[in-house]
């Protein structure tokens, strides 16, 4: 039971941190579909700083891995924030295409990496055995990884950021009503910039949280496995609201660690279910709740929906 636990919270730390990133993008009025690849390169950005910092352990590891993993997934969600705000692209399109572009641009740069050490080295997998020891820590029997703390963190933060600071209920009017924040002087397209900039620091801290979840090393050509497209359902079942996010985040953690554990279960072993059909779950469920979730949708009305100045 402590194992499913430890892997449900695990799970739900890098849905939270990415559907919580989603869900501050949308509050400013622009999609992010791209958080698949933000994931990707966050992911990317964390494991170069494991790989080469292995000098470093303990809290500054973990400081460190964090700052490159933020690094590069805000750096990479600049592509949505310029295509969407400066260029009026269409937001799905430009996020599908960034999806795509992040776990082929990183495999072929892990590449690069290892054929310049060793030319016989071809693969796109990166190793951090030692180092990912420095992002957890032990009380008795159970493992509390790092980012289960700083999620816990950027919960409570993210819920005054919203609801108690000017900067959140200025967000929040440029993806509800932006041409009536711009008649009281709110700039939204630097507000839809910041927006998709937090969503990009987020969903890269959780792609690095996902790969550090239960490997010591990662293949980059396998992306992350459709996660940034389940915390969208994780969003879009909490409401876009950050409490209701860890929650539905919760619920979808559980269903997705139950393929890690279920041959400890006699119940579930009695079931002589195939352990893929437990890694189907949390997709599965996703539909479902999107299907219902859907028809009481409270999304922003104007999310995406490119700002005109001159439309009243």
């Amino acid at each position: 039971m402590s194992l499913l636990l430890q892997y449900t919270l695990i799970y739900a730390s890098v849905l939270f941190l990415v559907a919580l990133g989603g869900c501050f993008s949308e509050h400013s009025g622009v999609i992010n579909l791209g958080l698949e690849g933000v994931m990707v390169m966050g992911a990317l950005g964390g494991a170069l700083v494991m790989k080469y910092m292995n000098g470093l352990s303990g809290l500054p590891m973990f400081l460190m891995v964090v700052v490159g993993s933020v690094v590069f997934g805000l750096v990479f969600s600049l592509l949505l924030a310029v295509a969407a705000i400066n260029f009026n692209a269409d937001q799905t399109l430009v996020g599908t295409a960034m999806n795509m572009l992040a776990t082929a641009a990183a495999t072929v740069f892990v590449k690069a990496i290892n054929m310049a050490q060793d030319q016989n080295n071809v693969s796109s997998t990166i190793q951090y055995i030692d180092q990912k020891k420095s992002l957890s820590f032990h009380l008795g029997r159970f493992e509390i990884n790092g980012f289960m703390i700083l999620s816990i963190l950027i919960l409570i933060g993210s819920c005054i950021l919203l609801y108690r600071t000017r900067f959140g209920l200025r967000l929040m009017a440029c993806g509800e009503h932006p041409q009536a924040a711009d008649s009281v002087g709110i700039n939204v397209y630097r507000m839809r910039y910041a927006g998709v900039m937090i969503s990009g620091i987020l969903g890269g801290l959780g792609g690095i949280a996902y790969i550090t979840a239960g490997v010591s090393e990662w293949k980059f050509e396998n992306g992350v496995a459709g996660f940034g497209f389940l915390a969208l359902a994780v969003m879009i079942f909490g409401q876009w609201k950050p409490v209701n996010i860890a929650l539905a985040a919760l619920l979808f953690g559980l269903f997705r660690a139950l393929s890690n554990v279920y041959t400890g279960f006699d119940i579930l072993v009695a079931l002589r279910l195939p352990s893929m059909i437990y890694n189907m779950l949390p997709y599965i469920i996703s539909l479902i709740v999107l299907a219902v979730a859907s028809q009481n949708s409270r999304a922003p009305k104007a999310e995406g929906i490119p700002y005109d100045k001159g439309k009243r």
